[in-house]
């Protein structure tokens, strides 16, 4: 049978498509470390609703930053700060596991993945170890370490109280001593969780760690801010080019690829978000004077974006599902800084809603032949308000 559907039916059915969301990447432009200094990674600019479609992107250079914006724009960052969150231990009868936290439930209690995941039944017992090299970087011996923290021996322990159905994860209910809470041992137990992708680093810990780093509690960096210094946030800052900061807890489910067929039925992991009243003023303000919000990375357009779902923006702590695909309305964001993002990924999803799925994947074909690195440690984009005919 002729297939008699228009070509803008066909790109309907393939925004909400999962398949229309894949593209190939050879692995040597997957980044296994990130540019030194950090604001000497490649910027690949989107400035026309042409971009894309008519002509090439703009190349740049990140430290070029504050040329491109303007006097009165405000950068919207997150400041979350990535927990030492991969853990090694034992169970008790001396099998080797490994944990990653991905979010605390209650006060001390984690839900985690681990590894293996079907020996882990309710009730298992975990010790975990100190983690030597954090310990040596520290300068401290065992007998320093039991002086700083108040335990009989360096070690940690943790019982399995259930599973959860959602991820697959388990519940994890930790002993650790009156008056301290797990986040402040982890820097002794545990260990910053790079990507699985990124195979081959010798990144040190701070380089997957945003120079404005300051709520602990993500578990992979937002990694559109780790292009910036403290001299070009300075330089920005001379340009009357404002900053604010919101905090959203980036988990796994950033990283997982959209299992559902039809993205209209995919259901968004739960992030915990904070958009401070000082944010909203400071947005608010801006817009008023004719200037334009920029998000660097999408864990800020999901905060903002989050914190508007009512309607108009409000100050807001909690949870966010938000699932942002084309067809968005959008109600805070003007422009924005991203990273390259993974196939069929729903943060893929999110920047299409702002420029077009098949326009998107045009820009990164033109990113790919140009020699890009791409994810976490890659190069990053600039998508201008001029390019979606917002405050141009």
């Amino acid at each position: 049978m002729k297939d008699t559907s228009s070509p803008q039916q066909k790109d309907f059915e393939l925004d909400c498509s999962v398949a229309g969301y894949d593209y190939k990447l050879s692995p040597e432009l997957i980044a296994q470390n990130p540019a030194v200094p950090r604001d000497s990674s490649r910027l690949l600019v989107v400035n026309s609703p042409t971009t894309g479609i008519e002509t090439a992107s703009l190349h740049h250079i990140f430290h070029d930053l504050p040329a491109l914006l303007r006097s009165g724009d405000l950068l919207v960052m997150n400041n979350t700060k990535v927990i030492p969150a991969r853990l090694y231990g034992h169970k008790s009868t001396g099998a080797k596991i490994q944990v990653l936290l991905l979010e605390e439930r209650q006060h001390n209690c984690w839900l985690a993945l681990v590894k293996p995941g079907k020996s882990f039944k309710q009730g298992t017992k975990i010790i975990f170890e100190p983690r030597q090299l954090g310990i040596m970087n520290q300068g401290l011996g065992i007998g320093d370490w039991e002086d700083s923290y108040p335990i009989k021996s360096p070690q940690l322990t943790a019982t399995v109280l259930e599973t959860d159905a959602a991820t697959g994860g388990r519940l994890l209910q930790f002993d650790v001593p009156e008056g301290k809470s797990l986040v402040q041992l982890l820097e002794v137990f545990g260990e910053i969780p790079l990507p699985p992708y990124i195979t081959a680093s010798v990144a040190a810990d701070d380089q997957y760690q945003t120079v404005y780093a300051k709520q602990p509690g993500a578990i992979a960096a937002p990694t559109a801010g780790l292009h910036f210094t403290r001299e070009l946030l300075q330089k920005l800052r001379d340009r009357q080019i404002n900053q604010a900061f919101v905090t959203l807890h980036v988990g796994v489910g950033t990283f997982r690829p959209v299992e559902v067929e039809d993205v209209t039925t995919h259901q968004m992991h739960e992030e915990w978000i904070e958009v401070p009243a000082t944010t909203v003023e400071q947005i608010r303000a801006t817009k008023a004077a004719g200037g334009r919000i920029i998000a660097v990375g999408t864990t800020a357009v999901r905060a903002l974006e989050g914190a508007a779902e009512s309607g108009n923006l409000q100050p807001f702590c909690g949870k966010t599902d938000l699932f942002i695909y084309p067809g968005y309305q959008w109600r805070v964001v003007d422009g924005l800084i991203t990273n390259f993002h993974l196939p069929r990924s729903s943060l893929l999803m999110l920047v299409s809603a702002l420029i077009g799925r098949q326009r998107l994947l045009n820009i990164y074909n033109e990113a790919i032949a140009f020699g890009y690195r791409f994810y976490s440690f890659g190069d990053a984009m600039l998508i201008l308000p001029s390019a979606v005919g917002v405050g141009s």
